[in-house]
């Protein structure tokens, strides 16, 4: 009996212990992975998600083209009462005249002599009463000689030159094709065509570069292909300004050359640009797209 007993409980241990290497073997096999099937899935994975590998980027090259300031701005009434103040402190330290050797105080020639000297300072620095009451004797011809900017005048009335108007014609009529609007602020060219989607655009101009063309070669190319070769123009360094980097990874990335234009017009060909504005760059940012304003008016002045 014990030895039936016994029998019975080895093959019951026996049994108990290859199902647990069975267990275990089952375990391993599904914890290691073949490689294989793991590349299987993540390309399978990749499948169902639709990715695409990232499109190359063009490089464009643009020139921002300035018409500088051609007339001196107007001072603000900050600026005409500094110039003015100095002017006074630099008559009273440069032009000092001893009174207490001339005249006794409290005297009738010292008092005439103060009331022609606020006259003389009228004159000079403007205020009431300029130019008004008796004739000024002695040193007064000083006070009334005309100043230098009114001698500049007239000698160019005079040789047959005219100065130039605050407002000119074209700030009446808003002509933002003329380059003699806003003198005292820089304005830029701006053009107007269509984009690679067909869509009306504003922008500065710019384009591609062909095999083995230098960055500055393509803004210059650019610029005389779009703008015609009617003008004078002059970019300033070799080195861009700036770089307009898009949101989007399929958009172009442009380089902005900075160039002022020295003599001529532009004349466009009509076929791929539409028109042109000399505008300031107030005015140049409600025609351009908001991404593409954002990434160029730090290039452009406030003046």
């Amino acid at each position: 009996m014990w030895s039936r007993s016994a029998l019975s409980s080895c093959t019951r241990h026996a049994r108990a212990t290859c199902l647990q290497l069975r267990a275990r073997g089952l375990a391993t096999v599904t914890e290691t992975p073949d490689p294989s099937s793991s590349s299987t899935s993540r390309v399978t994975q990749n499948a169902d998600h639709g990715s695409t590998p990232p499109s190359k980027s063009t490089i464009n090259a643009a020139v921002i083209l300035n018409r500088s300031p051609i007339l001196t701005r107007t001072p603000t009434n900050f600026e005409r009462t500094y110039y003015a103040y100095q002017a006074r402190i630099q008559r009273a330290l440069f032009n000092p005249f001893p009174e207490d050797f001339y005249f006794k105080q409290g005297s009738i020639l010292e008092g005439k002599f103060a009331e022609e000297e606020r006259e003389r300072e009228q004159l000079a620095f403007g205020g009431p009463g300029a130019g008004k009451g008796k004739e000024l004797n002695g040193d007064s011809a000083a006070a009334t000689a005309p100043s230098t900017t009114e001698e500049v005048v007239t000698s160019a009335e005079s040789k047959g030159e005219e100065p130039l108007p605050r407002i000119h014609e074209a700030d009446i009529k808003n002509d933002v094709r003329s380059l003699d609007r806003q003198g005292e602020r820089n304005l830029y060219l701006l053009l107007h065509r269509k984009d690679h989607t067909g869509k009306n655009v504003w922008s500065f101009p710019q384009g591609g570069l062909k095999d083995g063309e230098l960055l500055h070669e393509a803004a210059e190319r650019d610029l005389y292909t779009e703008c015609g070769s009617s003008m004078d123009t002059w970019v300033v360094s070799r080195n861009p300004i700036g770089l307009y980097q898009p949101q989007h990874l399929t958009s172009t990335y442009v380089f902005f050359y900075k160039a002022h234009i020295l003599a001529g017009q532009v004349k466009p060909d009509g076929n791929t640009v539409l028109d042109f504005a000399w505008l300031t760059k107030e005015e140049i940012e409600p025609r351009v797209d908001q991404e593409y304003w954002f990434g160029v008016r730090d290039m452009l002045s406030d003046f």
